[in-house]
Parts: structure tokens; sequence; C-alpha cells
């Protein structure tokens, strides 16, 4: 992990090896078992400075604790981030003008076959599914100066802003069908517009040089029309494309969804929004593409209008060509199209406004085109926009009989009648003004009733009146200039005019006009078209029709806004009565009446004018709210009813689908208006009512006042009126009911009551109420419906009142008034009523979720108080709160969590911390520090300031009122964790601390180590609080640790032990937590199991180790030593827990998954918080860039990591998995740093406790466990640093009472000596050698001892061991032994020599044994020889015993396991029989041999032994009778498992003494019981088990080392085949040295040395049987007998004289090879030396003897048994008396019995042959009668055809079996007849024979 201090170890990389070491890798020269290697021959390693040059144990102390305190985090929290951020109330965006996605389309060429005149291209959007056009019209040319200077005569100049040819359109409802549709048009000409085309449509650009002169010709006949007719023009031609189809070819990334865009669409939960996605693709993000269209359809004349052209889009998108034949013209419209993301440079709003100005004028603009947005969109006005579109439509001319045929209308807008007031509003086209007075509509030629497609674009003046119309004139115009005609071409047909308002009210909609065919009338403005008498067209029927559209933000287009805009205006004095209203009279009187109609019918208003005029409306009804009208004499309090009106609004703006909700289910519109619109309403300057009439000012004076008392209780009450007015004005103030400020009423008692004083205060009175003041009223005096939403949306009505509240104390602020000053006592008042009325409605909401929203903007509420209200009130509100919530009738976990989110909301105040500290006595400050607390004797501190001292860590009533905010979360804290079944609420509980502290340790303010020990003060009784739970945490430590300890075993219950090597020798072998093991966590066994996850519990820690980190330091000494050692321990154990959850660890992608969800909340919650916190996480991210330089591998930047953790990526980069582990290695470290610091802390005390032994052996145990885990160098190099202090402070301590601790000690000490770390193995070497060095005086003998067998385990044990390194850590021990000048004149040095070259030869074994790892029987030979070479210390011998028996069940040998285990009981059973002589006890390993003979070896005779009552010799707790019989209980139970029943009989025979010894009956039971299984088993399996395989191994070869020319027997699985061994053997060995080295000799020929490769390796295998001898036969009558306690092995090789190893029977000899091993099979190991080998040679003949009485044998068998198998017989049968088959039976007798032998030698021979053959022939005919029984009824001609070959192989050989050997039958001495008797028994075998 990374180290702190300088250098991060790369976990996976190993380090390269030091040239030192290169001699030892060297594997040229190298054999199979290397010799020993000599240590003085390396260079020691650096040696730690100072080892031995402290003074004092203060100056070492006060060495490691600056050491300790360098290069240190100071903020915890950076390295471990909260993921669960604080509720915060985000920032809604800034108001802004709505744009949908931004489209950037540029006309770049429009081209035709020929060029001969302008044209004039306009671009729009249509959206085909909703059939509407979406966007205004964007003009733009692209014609060449030649053809505009046709256009000359009527272009009197052309603005820069015309010159565009690029417009951006906003598209809100992308949906598949959008169109962008260009229309061309080019000057008017004489002509059908099919003539006008028809030389596009003929002449070729090819041909142009052809047909020069006719293009000149028809470019002459334009430029006439041009100068003649340049002001008209005419419809030409169109094309159009689709949008999408475009953009999602080009899309960048289909799948990706832009967030930002989802964000701003208003329609979120509306069905068409969420069909939009799923169709296409995102149009923020595609590549910029350019398009060519090449389809240009020409105008049709007669269908011109919009509803044709979607007709066509229609018939485009069915077949990709309009229906009806079209014509097209040749030519193409180039385009480039581009998503917009930043507003481009020269940009022109709609309104022609630059909004990016630009000095040069050669930029060629970009216009902004106006989106008109399919459906609805809901964002309030933020800007003046004030525009009319004007669509004339139709026009219908066809009754009338004139030559009107070539249309146009002239469009003016005017302010009166005159020609002069024709105002130049209209907006421009292409290369022409920006702004004209009139504009002229295209013509259809010859048409009488043409359709118009023009779109005139205004802007209307700022204030319309009645004066303000639209004028339309028609013209025919003469496209043919007449020879009697001059000048004009136009001929006047008619007028028309549209006035702009109507009733006060903008027009807009469809209209038909008529048409007025002479002069217009005088005042025809006035009127609408209907009403003057002149002459009309048609007797004033309707013939002109058109469409107007307003899209503004000052004319609301909505009747119930309208009204309610003009009341309020006319109550501001803006109007005269009566007031028209549409079409009705309003007279004064009735005003009041119709406003509260009027504010009633606000939210009845549709909702999209309702949201453009979302800010007014609300502006309007706050200035209602605040101060009381005066109208016609009458006071007209408007505030409730205006009040009620708001929450209306806010009610149906929350419950509107269509908008948004933030996640506090906040409106956004709302919540946007609050933050950055709303201010106080101005109280008005000069008192102005819409009428005074009469009044006097006391009148005025008494109305206020009335308004006021009205206003304060109940607004319908009437106030009590007499005409008495001081008599009026004693009552009201005797009442004690109105909510007026005390202030005033003191002013106002004291002042007489003549009336023009009255009225002069009651002026003033007004003046100085208060907007704030009025809101709460209101709120507290609500009822019904409107109180219910007032509090269901309570968070608007807070943020309301804080918004007013805060600019009102910004007022104030300037007048200094003291905070308890700034708010009247009545107010205070209504605000404890609302919270208290909000806190019940809490209970009493249904919905959970609802609740919660409410309770969190109770607390932000609250929150905001904080800053602006006097804190001693807002806390009387927390502390109702607290209170209400108690007592209520919810579910608690819900309450618990509601009240918890609520105080994280509070406790996430900037001066949170100020508030919590202010309050603290001096008395509750931790003390100062006082002088080194172990210089102190501990009497010196009194009980009480002890008692003191320990109170400060608990979360006591005294601290609850000091430090009220951290009190209440701490209790809650408290609560959630004694829930354990209500998991999510403890996460939030601990959560809310975490982010808290997190907070604290990121703050600026924070920075001096004095601050945060005053802060960690604050949160003691936190520490507490989590000692007291630590039964909850998860202690996750991963499996290869610790796991297999969680289960201590107590030493009496050895009925559960497992299996194997549980406990010395896990302890020894490799369990690197093992005393942990045993004490901490099985103390931990007896309580709850743990509740909490593992990050939750990590959370948790991490709080206790900030303040552990931040506290000062001599309060948390005094607070240990006060301590009472059960707490002590508890401490202990929870820092030990520390140690595991925060333990390096490897990360795995998937653990760094986090949803992209949690992060963006995370981000916006640290980075956008509200106030100092939201600045201080900025700051505090700045600061750390500035260290990045000067500590790289320290710090980093927050940006890169911790708030923006990567890790929602799936496929991260190396840099930053690498910068993640970087982080993680960090965290480790420092954590763990804390607890060493507690730990000296603790340790430094440690003068002062009584119970010094049980702490420093409890601080040793954290220490070695924190040594068990992951660990970066830098603490390692702490931690050896303490741990060596403790070895010079407390050695007598540790090497006397800390037996276990010592083991454990050595162990990681000894670990740690083999890193391949220089800086770790150098640390560990330096505290080896103190350990050594200390212990020396005291108990070296343990030491030397415990150092052994950690070696034995660490190398025996661990799979990534170095050798080299812990060779080289020997030989800087030896080098610390040599220089160590005080102890030169002791034994020191020398046995440091001695032990050290021990260790090294154990070495050299156990390494060796890992490099057979894959050889388990080198592997098993060389632990067995480890084993030997511990014969003088049983601990260690038992130990690698336990280790071979784990080895060989693991192989599944279970007997060889057994015999470990046996091996290991009689080691026991040899040092209790030293020790104690009870006559129930085996007598040493003699008692054994019964099991098996080998176990002798196992008795302690030699001179060398270690006595069993010498200090820690033999103290494992296997060295007991308990231990005996638990040794012997699981070798018998192996035994049964490798089927050798008989042995588990034995096994109890040693057992069931000391059981009966102990009386203990029911292991007794248990053990009769198992002996009948194992009985009924040999009874069921007895000849049907199947044991060993034997096999013969020879190896041959200089490459094999030592074991060059030996031979052993291997023991192999039952059924192994010879060529599975060799397999196995062969693929092991061609590893080792190479297929090309190794040879397998493949038969089993004695070996020639000489004949062999020096440079290769030799294997042979043969297969072996058991060899016994006649008399051994006798007693080994049993299966088992004869596989059991195996020392003889025979093989038979065949040969002949020739050489051949096989040939004729006459001259085939055979080799019979005894082999004899060293111990009898089965034993603690699978192969055995072979120590002796006997061979004897057969002759052919006793070849053949041997051949037919294995036949013979086979046959008696077969015959004989209890239930014969058919098979089997015909089987033999087959091969004795089948056909003649070749060497059978037959031939060997004629071979060796045909003749008799000339060699007398032979007579014997060739007898007992003959006679093997009278018994083989005999068995057959048995065999061929028992067959005859067997056989079933289709078999037997078959035993008639045996039974004719039985008879036939009888006769052949009856000849040669008559014939016997006379020189065999000769008497060689004379019988006396007196020994008849005894002549008879000796002969008796021939009488018999003979007689046969």
């Amino acid at each position: 992990p990374g180290a702190m201090g300088g250098r991060i170890v790369n976990l996976t990389g190993r380090p390269v090896k030091s040239p030192t070491l290169a001699g030892l890798s060297d594997d040229s020269g190298r054999t199979l078992t290397s010799s020993d290697f000599n240590l003085r021959c390396l260079t020691p390693d650096q040696r730690v400075e100072r080892l031995l040059a402290y003074g004092s144990h203060e100056e070492l102390d006060r060495f490691n604790q600056e050491s300790r305190q360098g290069n240190r985090h100071p903020e915890l929290f950076a390295l471990y981030p909260p993921e669960d951020a604080v509720e915060i109330r985000p920032i809604p965006d800034c108001p802004k003008e709505h744009t949908g996605d931004r489209i950037l389309v540029r006309c770049q060429a429009i081209k035709f076959e020929i060029d001969i005149e302008p044209v004039f291209a306009t671009m729009a959007l249509y959206d085909l599914k909703e059939k509407k056009k979406i966007s205004e019209n964007f003009y733009c040319d692209l014609n060449s100066e030649q053809f505009r200077s046709f256009l000359k005569p009527h272009m009197p100049h052309v603005d820069h802003s015309t010159l565009a040819k690029s417009a951006i359109f906003s598209v809100t409802y992308p949906t598949p069908d959008i169109y962008l549709v260009i229309k061309i048009e080019k000057v008017l000409q004489q002509g059908e517009i099919s003539d006008c085309a028809d030389p596009y449509m003929t002449f070729r650009e090819c041909d142009s040089a052809k047909n020069k002169d006719k293009l000149e010709k028809l470019r002459g006949h334009a430029e006439t029309f041009c100068h003649r007719l340049g002001r008209y023009r005419m419809p030409f031609a169109w094309a159009t494309v689709n949008v999408m189809e475009v953009i999602s070819t080009v899309a960048l990334d289909l799948k990706s969804s832009s967030i930002d865009r989802k964000g701003q669409l208003p329609r979120r939960n509306s069905e068409r929004y969420s069909t939009i996605d799923d169709q296409f693709c995102n149009v923020s993000a595609f590549k910029p593409a350019t398009i060519t269209i090449s389809t240009i359809f020409k105008q049709e004349g007669d269908r011109l209008s919009d509803e044709d052209l979607l007709k066509f889009l229609a018939d485009i998108k069915k077949s990709s060509t309009p229906q009806r034949r079209i014509k097209t013209i040749s030519g193409s419209i180039k385009l480039d199209m581009s998503p917009v993301h930043d507003t481009p440079l020269a940009c022109l709003s709609t309104e022609l406004i630059p909004l990016i100005p630009v000095a040069e004028k050669n930029i060629r603009p970009v216009k902004e085109v106006l989106e008109f947005p399919s459906s609805e969109v809901y964002v309030p006005h933020n800007i003046y926009r004030n525009l009319l579109f004007v669509y004339p439509q139709r026009l219908n001319f066809v009754n009338r009989l004139t030559s009107a045929r070539n249309i146009t209308i002239k469009i003016q807008f005017m302010s009166g009648e005159d020609q002069s007031c024709s105002l130049p509003v209209i907006f421009g086209k292409s290369s022409g003004p920006e702004f004209l007075q009139e504009v002229y509509t295209p013509i259809t030629y010859h048409n009488k009733s043409p359709d118009f497609y023009e779109e005139v674009k205004l802007v209307l003046p700022a204030c319309l009146t009645e004066r303000h119309h639209l004028l339309f004139t028609f013209y025919h115009i003469s496209c043919q200039q007449k020879q009697n005609q001059s000048g004009s071409c136009e001929t006047l047909i008619g007028y028309s005019w549209l006035p702009m308002l109507n009733n006060d009210r903008l027009q807009t909609g469809q209209f038909c006009l008529p048409i007025v065919l002479e002069r217009l009338p005088v005042n025809y403005s006035l009127h609408t078209p209907e009403v003057p008498p002149v002459k009309w067209m048609e007797s004033h029927k309707g013939l002109f029709n058109l469409e107007i559209q307003a899209v503004s933000s000052v004319h609301t287009q909505d009747n119930h806004l309208e009204r309610f805009f003009s009341l309020c205006h006319a109550l501001e004095g803006g109007a005269t009565f009566p007031l028209r209203v549409r079409e009705e009279k309003i007279p004064e009187n009735k005003l009041e009446h119709e406003l509260k109609l009027s504010i009633i019918s606000l939210s009845s208003s549709s909702l999209e004018p309702l949201v453009l005029f979302l800010h007014l409306v609300l502006d309007k009804l706050f200035t209602l709210i605040m101060q009381p009208m005066v109208i016609a004499g009458q006071t007209a309090n408007l505030a409730q009813i205006a009040f009620e009106s708001v929450v209306s609004i806010v009610n149906s703006l929350h419950n509107s689908q269509e908008l948004i909700r933030d996640q506090q289910g906040r409106n956004s519109l709302l919540a946007t208006y609050l933050y950055w619109v709303f201010r106080l309403p101005d109280p008005p300057q000069d008192i102005r009512y819409s009428t005074m009439g009469r009044a006097t000012a006391t009148t005025v004076g008494n109305m206020l006042l009335q308004s006021r008392f009205r206003s304060s209780s109940n607004p319908d009450i009437p106030a009590p009126h007499t005409s008495d007015e001081d008599a009026e004005i004693k009552s009201i103030f005797s009442a004690k009911v109105q909510r007026t400020s005390h202030i005033y009423c003191n002013v106002l008692y004291s002042i007489s009551y003549r009336h023009w004083i009255v009225s002069l205060w009651f002026v003033h009175l007004f003046l100085l109420q208060q907007f704030h003041e009025e809101l709460a009223l209101q709120m507290v005096v609500s009822t019904g419906v409107c109180r219910e939403n007032a509090y269901k949306y309570a968070w608007f009505f807070f943020e309301l009142l804080v918004k007013s509240m805060a600019q009102h104390v910004s007022q104030l602020d300037k007048q200094s008034v003291p905070r308890r000053n700034r708010f009247s006592d009545r107010f205070k008042d209504d605000i404890t009523t609302i919270v208290s009325v909000v806190t019940a409605e809490i209970g009493t909401i249904l919905e959970v979720e609802q609740a919660e929203k409410v309770n969190i903007s109770l607390a932000f509420f609250l929150y905001d108080l904080l800053s602006l209200m006097d804190r001693g009130f807002v806390f009387q509100l927390v502390k109702n709160y607290c209170n209400q919530m108690s007592s209520k009738t919810v579910s608690l976990p819900t309450l618990i969590s509601m009240r918890l989110e609520f105080l994280r909301i509070l406790c996430s105040h900037e001066h949170y911390l100020n508030l919590s500290l202010f309050f603290s006595s001096p008395g509750s400050a931790p003390a100062s520090p006082c002088p080194s607390i172990s210089s102190q004797s501990s009497g010196s501190c009194s009980f009480q300031e002890q008692q003191r001292i320990l109170g400060l860590f608990e979360l006591s009533q005294d601290f609850k009122q000091q430090h009220y905010l951290a009190g209440l979360l701490l209790t809650e804290l408290s609560a959630a964790l004694d829930m354990e079944y209500y998991l999510p609420l403890t996460l939030k509980a601990i959560n809310a601390i975490y982010s808290l502290l997190c907070s604290h340790d990121l703050d600026h303010r924070c920075i001096k180590p004095e601050v945060r020990a005053k802060v960690a003060a604050l949160y003691l009784p936190l520490v507490g609080i989590i000692i007291d739970s630590t039964n909850y945490l998860d202690f996750t430590v991963s499996d290869t640790r610790c796991g297999k300890n969680k289960t201590g075993i107590p030493d009496d219950d050895l009925e559960n032990v497992p299996p194997i090597n549980q406990s010395v020798a896990m302890a020894i072998a490799g369990n690197p937590f093992n005393t942990l093991g045993r004490n901490v966590l099985v103390s931990m066994q007896g309580k709850s199991v743990a509740t909490l996850a593992a990050d939750t519990s990590r959370h948790l820690l991490v709080c206790f180790l900030w303040v552990m980190k931040n506290a000062d330091r001599s309060l948390i000494q005094r607070w240990t030593v006060d301590m009472p050692p059960s707490q002590l321990n508890k401490l202990l154990e929870l820092l030990t827990i520390c140690v595991s959850c925060f333990e390096y660890r490897v990360m795995s992608t998937q653990a760094l998954q986090k949803s992209q969800q949690a992060k963006l909340q995370l981000e916006e919650a640290l980075l956008r918080g509200m106030g100092a916190r939201g600045e201080m996480m900025k700051r505090v991210g700045g600061r750390m860039d500035r260290t990045m330089g000067q500590r790289e591998n320290l710090r980093w930047r927050k940006d890169l990591t911790q708030w923006r953790q990567t890790n929602d990526k799936q496929d991260k980069t190396k840099a930053e998995l690498d910068q993640e582990a970087m982080i993680s290695g960090n965290l480790a470290t420092e954590t763990n740093l804390i607890v060493l610091d507690l730990l000296e802390t603790i340790v430094q005390a440690v003068p002062l406790a009584e119970c010094k032994d049980s702490v420093v052996g409890g601080v040793l145990k954290v220490l070695l466990h924190s040594l068990t885990c992951n660990q970066s160098t830098t603490f390692l190099s702490h931690t050896f640093s303490t741990l060596r202090a403790l070895v010079v402070k407390f050695g007598d301590l540790l090497f006397e009472e800390e037996a276990e601790q010592c083991a454990d000690l050595c162990q990681k000490v000894l670990q740690y000596c083999s890193s391949p770390v220089d800086e770790n193995r150098s640390q560990a070497c330096a505290t080896l050698y103190l350990i050594m060095r200390y212990s020396y005086s005291n108990n070296f003998s343990r030491v030397k001892m415990q150092v052994t067998m950690s070696l034995a385990s660490l190398v025996g044990k661990s799979s990534d061991f170095q050798e080299e390194y812990l060779r080289r850590s020997l030989r800087t021990i030896l080098a610390y032994a040599e220089d160590d000048t005080e102890m030169q004149n002791t034994q020191l040095p020398s046995q440091v020599d001695e032990l050290l070259r021990n260790l090294n030869s154990i070495l050299s074994d156990t390494v060796k044994m890992r490099e057979f790892q894959e050889d388990p029987e080198m592997l098993m030979d060389l632990m067995y020889r480890i084993a030997k070479g511990y014969q003088t210390s049983p601990d260690l011998r038992l130990t690698w015993l336990q280790n071979m028996a784990e080895k060989h069940n693991n192989r599944k040998c279970y007997t060889e396991s057994a015999m470990c285990l046996v091996h290991a009981a009689a080691l026991v059973a040899e040092y209790l029989s030293m020790l104690e002589d009870h006559k129930y006890l085996p007598v040493g390993s003699v008692t054994f041999q019964n099991i098996s003979p080998n176990v002798l070896e196992e008795s302690a005779v030699s001179d060398d032994i270690l006595s069993p009552d010498e200090d820690g010799v033999c103290s494992g707790r296997y060295f007991t009778e308990s231990g005996l019989v638990g040794l012997l209980e699981q070798a018998a139970e192996l035994f049964s498992n490798g089927c050798l029943f008989e042995a588990v009989n034995e096994v109890y025979k040693i057992i069931i003494p000391i059981l009966e010894a102990h009386r203990d009956f029911r292991k007794l039971a248990s053990t009769h019981d198992k002996l009948q299984r194992a009985f009924d088993n040999i009874i069921k399996k007895g000849h049907k088990r199947m044991f060993g395989t034997y096999f013969r191994v020879g190896f041959y070869g200089a490459k094999f080392g030592d074991l060059d020319e030996r031979e052993f027997i291997y023991k192999e699985p039952a059924i192994t085949h010879l060529p599975e061994i060799s397999h196995r053997l062969e693929n092991f060995y061609s590893q080792c040295f190479g297929d090309e080295t190794l040879v397998m000799i493949k038969d089993s020929t004695p070996v020639d040395r000489k004949q062999l490769n020096p440079n290769k390796a030799y294997i042979q295998i043969t297969y072996v049987e058991p060899f016994f001898d006649d008399y051994e036969m006798k007693d080994r009558l049993t299966n088992f007998e004869k596989n059991f306690n195996l020392r003889r092995f025979m093989y038979t090789t065949p040969f002949t004289k020739s050489g051949r190893p096989r040939g004729e029977l006459n001259e085939q000899y055979k080799r019979k090879t005894i082999l004899t091993t060293m111990h009898a099979f089965p034993y603690v190991k699978t192969r055995i030396n072979v120590i002796q080998k006997e061979e004897f040679d057969l002759t052919p003949i006793e070849v053949a003897i041997e051949d037919m009485q294995k036949k013979t044998r086979e046959l008696a068998v077969a015959t004989h048994r209890e239930q014969p198998d058919a098979k089997m017989l015909q089987m033999l049968l087959q091969g004795s008396v089948g056909a003649t088959v070749n060497q059978g039976p037959l031939e060997v007798a004629q071979v060796f019995l045909n003749e008799i032998p000339a060699d007398p030698k032979l007579f014997r021979h060739h007898n007992k042959l003959r006679l093997c053959f009278k018994e083989f022939i005999m068995r057959c005919g048995e065999a061929v009668e028992k067959n005859k029984h067997l056989i079933t009824s289709d078999q037997k001609e078959y035993q008639q055809e045996l039974k004719k070959n039985y008879n036939r192989l009888r006769e052949s050989l009856r000849p040669m079996l008559e014939r016997k050997i006379p020189e065999l039958y000769k008497p060689i001495i004379r019988p006396r007849l007196e020994n008849r008797d005894s002549f008879k028994r000796l002969s008796f075998r021939r009488v018999q024979e003979e007689n046969s």
C-alpha cells in the first residue's frame, strides 16, 4: 500500500533481487537437494540508526512521537469522503429565456441550370405530426452583386443585419417529422409560374455556350422587370429536407441522452415526452453535416397555402415524392447543419438585438429564429418581447367583374389615419432595411382568389392606443407596361383595416374582413370594419381572411389575468372611473368586490399564461397582502384573499404533471422565483389611494387602524365603530387581541388623543407594517383547504418568510439593531405557532414521503432562522420540535429517521460549531496539557477529577445542556444504535455524524490543532457510544487471514476439535492471528451477532478515529488511566476492529462501481452547498491544489479523486485505478497510525495504572494484529519502533507473563524479516535483535524456541516466502550482535550465532520443501527429515507431525495421516510418562507397537532431551491427557476413513483405560459405539477391501543429488497401474530437468551405471508384491494382516542365458528379487528406503513348477468358494483344459516330463513337477464337475465340450504322470520289524501315493 513517508510500494510488482543473492538464484549447476548455505558470505542490510542510543524511556517515547507525527494527513476525511451527502437545497437555475435544442442552418448556395435573375429564399420549420409551422421565417438571398444591382431603385439602403445567411432554429419537442422548408421567390414577371419556370427546365448548364444569346436575352428581360416591378415578388419553387433524418444519420452517439435538456424539458411526465427519446437520437449532439437538396419542386399557383404544403410533406413522407405529379426544376440547394452549444459571435436575437456585440461590421450576422413550440412551454417571461405576426391567408375577388387579377396587399401598421402615421415597425427581409413602413405580399399571376403564404412580423409599441391599427390596401399590378400608361403599375382596388385593441385588449386570432371600395372615412380606425357607412365590396361581405398571432410578455391574452392586472392598475391609481374591463363598466364602489373576484379566479386561468406571467402575478398578490387599500373612502382588506390565492396557485403548480419538481418536491418555477426574483413589496412613498373623496386625515387614519385591527384577528369581523374616535381608540388599545407590535403600543399610549396626532401615527404605523409579519399572521389564521395546502407546501412560505426577513434585516442592519430586537414578540409568537403546527402536521400526514418533505422544509426553515433571529429563540423551537416529535403515534423508526434528517440539516449550518461551542462552560473544556502523566503518581488525581474526565466521554445531561445540537444528534445516534432491528435507521444516524465530522475536518476555519482539539472535545461522548456498540460492528477480516479462528476451541472440549492441527500447530504453522483468535474473538462470540454492515461500521469507526486523532492527547491519556479495566479492554478490542476494518485491500473494479446518481448528488451537495460550507469546500479544493507540488504522494487534487470519484466508470484507466489504490493505501496508513498513537498514549500511562501487565498485553495484542494485516512501509516502521519501545520498557513483563504473545511477536517479526521491502526488513531485524537482547537475562531459551517454531511455520505455510531475504535478515541480526559493545562480555553473541546457524539449516530444508510442492513423496521426506531434526524439541516435532498429517489428509492418504497422529500421540505419551506415573496411561511409545512397530522411534531416550518440566517445553495443550486422547481419537477416525478397521480397535485399546480412569462414561459409550461400527465394517467389507499397491522406484544419475542410486518402495492407492505412477513421476521430473534429460527405464533388469549417460537422469519403476516367508503366513491369515506392517516385497525378472528376457519353455529362467524396507508400511510417509536386497534364480523346470502350483491353487480356490463364480471358473477351465494353448499345461508336461532327466540333480524337480500335474488334473476334474451344477440349460453343449477336452488332457498326461524315477524310491535302510509303526508313519505319504 501507499507509504505515507515518501515511498509507495507496489504490492503486486516484485522487487528486483539484489546482486548479493545472484549466487543463490543461479540454477545452472543446482541439483534437487543442494547443501546448506553459509550466512557470513552475505552482506548485512542497512541497520536502524540509534537503536540503543536512548538515555531514558521518555526520550525514546518523545523521539518516536515526533517521527510519527511528521508528514501526516491533516484531514482524515479527505481520504474517506462520505457518499451520503446531507440534504441541500439546490440553487435553482437563474431565470433565462427558454430555448429548445438549437440547430444552426447556414445557406451556402442555391444553384439552377441557368443563372439569369435574382432569387430569394425563405426558410422555416414545420412539424408534420402536429400539422403546424414551428418557427418564424428566415430570409436570405445569395444573389451576386450584378443581380442585386438590378434591384437598386427599390432598395434605398441595405442594413447589415439583413445580410445573414445563417439561422439558429430552436426545437423544444423533437419528433421524427420535422421538416425544413425552403421557399424560393423571384421578382414578378409577366406570365404564369410555369411559363417563368420553363427556361429553368429546358436549358442545361452544359449547353450554356450554345445558348449564350438566348440566355442574354432572358437576362435582359429579367433586368427590365426588376427595374419596373422590383418591389413585387412571385412564388417560384420550394424544397424540403427532414431535419431529424439528417441528425440521426450523423449522430455521434445514438444512445446518449442529454440530461441537461431533459432537465429543462417542461413536459417531463406527459405522454408524448416519453415517446420522444425512444424514436430517435439526441438533437444536441450530432456531427456538423452538409446537405445538398437536389429535388426542387415548382410552386403550384393554386396550392400555396400552408395546408397544401403540409399535404405535400405527408406525401413525401409516404413515398419520398409528392403525389399528383408535381414538376421539379433541376438545381440544388446546399446547406450546412450543426448543433449550437454556445451562442456564436455576431448573433442577433429575434428582435435583432446583438446578443454578443462585435465592433467589426465585416462579420456576417447570425440570426436567432423565434420558435413557435408545437406544445405548451412552461417558462415564465424573463425578457421583454412584444411581437405580432400577421398572416394574410385568402382573398376572394371571383365575383368582381373588374380586371383585378395580379393582386397584392400592402400592409402597414398605423398609429393614426394620416399616411404619415405609418410606423416603421415591420421587420425587413434579406438585403434591405431592418425595418419597413409597408410590405407587399407576393403575387400569383392572373388569379382572382389568390392564397397567400406571407408572414409579416412586426414589433408592437409598448403602449398601444385605440388609434393603432393594421391597414391593408389591395392593388392590381400591371405586369406589362401599356403604351398609353406611364408611371405607376399599381391599380387601387380597395382597403381594409383591423384595430389593434378591442376593449383595451390586443386582438389576435382568425379574422375575415370586408373590403371598402372608396376612400376611407374619417376616424375609421376607432371602429371595427363593420361600422362606417361607406361603399363596401359585395355589400359588406367578409372577403379577406387573415390570422394574427402575438408573442408578447406585455399582453397576457388570458381573460382572468387581463382582468386582474387591469383592476390592480386601477387600484394603484392608474385609471379613471367608471373602469372599463372588456364589455363591462365597473364603478368605484364595486372595485373591491370585482378585485376579490378576479383574485379568486386567478387560479382558474390556464396553466401556460399563468406560468408565463407568474412572477408578475405573485408580485402583485404580495403587494396586496402587505398593504391595505382605501377604495372609495372604505378600507379594503385584501390580505386574506390574496394569501389564499397565492396558496391556490402554489397548489396548482405543484399538482401539475407538466412541471418539474426537485428531489425535495419543490416546484422549480416557485423555487426560481423565490431565489432570484422576489423582493419585498415597496411601501408606498406617497399614500396614494384610488379616490380619497372628501375624507379627512382623521378618517383615513381610522380606516387604516381598522384595517390593521381587522387583519390582526379574523379579517371578516368588522371593527367596532363609534362616532367618538377617542373612545374607539381606547377600546382598540384595551383589546389585547390586536397584533400590533408592543413597541408601537407603548409609543401610542403616551400620546394625547388629539385627532391629528393619532392620524399621523396611524399613517406611520401603516408604513411600518412588515411583510413577514403579515405573511406569518396569514399562515396562522388560515383555515380549511387553504391552511392544509399552506402547510403541505410549507417550504414555499418558509422560504418566502426567510427571504422577506433577510431583506428586512438588511434594511435594519443599516441602523444596527441588535439581533434580539430585530423582530417583534408578536411575530415570534406567530413563528412558534407555525413551527408547532407544522410539526403536528408531520405526524398526521399519512404518506411518509410527503411527511419527510415537510420535515425537511421545516428543518431548513429553522436552519435559516439561526442566521436571522435570536439563537436562543430558535433553539427553543428546536426543543419544542423534538418534544412534539417524541410524543407522536407514528412508528418509532420513522420518527427517529425524521428527527435525524432534521438534525442533520440543522447541524450543517455554517455556524454550527460556534453555536455548539459557544455555550460550553470552561469546566467542560479539555484540561490543559498537564506535565507528562507518566511522571505523576496515580494518587495525584483526585477522585472527583477522575470522575469528571470519565464523564466527558459520556453523553451526560450536562453535556446535552451545554452543547445543545451536538447533544441532540448524539442522543439520536445512541437511540438508533440500540434499535438493532432497524438497520437503515442506524445507517442514517451514523452517516449524519460521519458527514458532520467530515465538514469540520475539511473546514478551513478548523485548521489549527488547538481548534481541532476543541471541536473533537465536542464529540468525546461519541467515543463512549462507539465503545459501547462494539457488539454491533462487523468485524470484517478477509478469509485468508483470521477466518479460521473466529471459532476458538476451549481446551477441555476436544470432542469438537477439527480433524487436524488446530491449536499449537495452527499457531506455529502460519496462523497469523493466533492469540486474537483465542482471546478477543472468543470473547466476542458470546455477544450478539454483528448487526451493522461492514461499510457502516467503517463509517462509525472513522468518526471514532477522527475524534481520537484530534482530541487533546493529555486528556485522552488521563481518560485511559482512569478507565476501569473492562472498559479499557473494550477500547483495545475496538482498536483491533479498526485495524481490520481499514485494512488495505487491493480493489476489484466491481467494488468501486457506484451509481451515477450518487456521484452527482455528492458533487451537488458538497460543491454547491449553501453558505460558508459550500465556500469552504471550494476553498479546501483550492488549498489541495496548492499542496500538490510539495507532497505529491500524499495529496491529490480533489477534482480528480475525492468528490468526483471516477467510480461510476466501468472501464477505468490504469491511472484512475492507481489513484484509487493510492488513496486507499493512504487511508489505511493514516487510520492505523491513529490507532498506533492511541496505543502509545495508553502505554505511556501504564506506570499510573494498577493492572500494568494486562494493559501491556492488550496493547501488544492489537499491535500484533495490525502486523497481520496489509500495511504500508511507513506504518510498519512506526509500529516496529513502538514494539521496540515496549520490549525496552517492559521486556521482563513480556517474556515472563505473556507467553502466547511472545510466540506471536516472534512469528510476526520473523515474517517481516523475509519481506522483499528493504525498509520493512531493516525494522524487523532491529526489533528481533532487541527481543533477543532483552530476553537474554530473562527467558532466552523460550525466545529461541519460539523463533525456531516461528521459522518452521513461516516457511512451511507461506506461499510467497522468499528465503534469500530471510537469510540477509539473519546476517543483519548477526551483525547487530557482533557490534553490540555492551553485550560483548556475555554469552549473547555466541548464543545468537548458534541460534542463527540453526535457523539457517532449517531454512535450507524448508526451502527445498517448497521446491518439491509438486512431488508429494519428496515433500513428505523433507518434512519427515525436518521433524526428525526436532527430535529434541517435542513441541516442534509434534507440530511437524501434525503438518504431515494435514498434508496426507489433503491427499486422501488417511492411513499415513493416522500414523502421523499415532506417532504424535506416542511422543506425548513419552513425555506424560516422565511427568506423572499413572497405571492407566500408556508406558511411553512401547504401548503403541501393536498399532505399528515404527512407533518405537518416538521413545525419548537420547541424552539431549529437554526435561518436560523445563520452562516453555511441552507447554502446548496436547501435552495433557485430554490432548493425548484427542490425538488418538483423530487417528482412529482417520484409520476408519482408510478402511483399516482393525487398527481402530488397537487405538481404542489405549484410549479406553484413560477414559475409564476419568469415569467418562459418555465418551466410553461413544467409543464402544465406534468400535462396534468398526467390527461391523470388518464383517461386511472384509474381503472386498482394497489396500495399497506397491512399486519399486530407483533413481540413477548425478542430477538427482542425494537421491542418486537410491531405491524406494512407493505405496500408491489401491488399483494403481504401472503407467499411472510412471506418468506422474515422468511429468514431475521432466519439469525439473527438461524432457531431453529425463529417461524412464522400461524394464526391471539391474541397471549398469557404466552404460548410463552422466548428463541424464534415469528412473526405473517396477511393480512389487508383499513377500512373506512360510512361517509368517501362519500368522497372517486375514486380508488385512497380509496388507499391514509390510517390510519385504518381491518382484520377478524373466531372462534367458542368451540375454533375451523371454525364450522357449526349456530355456526360460526367472530371477526373484526380495527387497526389505527401513520401516514397515503403512508409515508416516508413502515411500520408504530399501535397505536390503536378496536375489535368487529359478531354472526353467522350477519356473514350470511355480506356474503349475499357481494354476492349481487358483482352480482350488475357485471351485471351493462358498458362492462360486461361474464365469471365473469357466475362464480358469478354458485356460487349463481348453483346446491346447501355446505353452499350456500339456506343452509344459511334454517339455519337462516326457523323459527322465539325465542330471540326477534334477530328479527331485522332475518328480515335484509330476506330482504338481497330478494335483492339477485332479483339481480340473473337480472344477468340471462343479461347473456342471452351475451352468444354465443353454450351456450344455459347452459343458460337454469341456468334459471332452478334460478327458483328452487326462489321457495325454497319463503316461507321463505314471512314469516314476526309480532312484528316488529306493529305500536307503532296510527296515526293522519292531519299528514298523514308525516306518509306516514315515512313509505314510509314499504309501498314499502308491495307492492313488
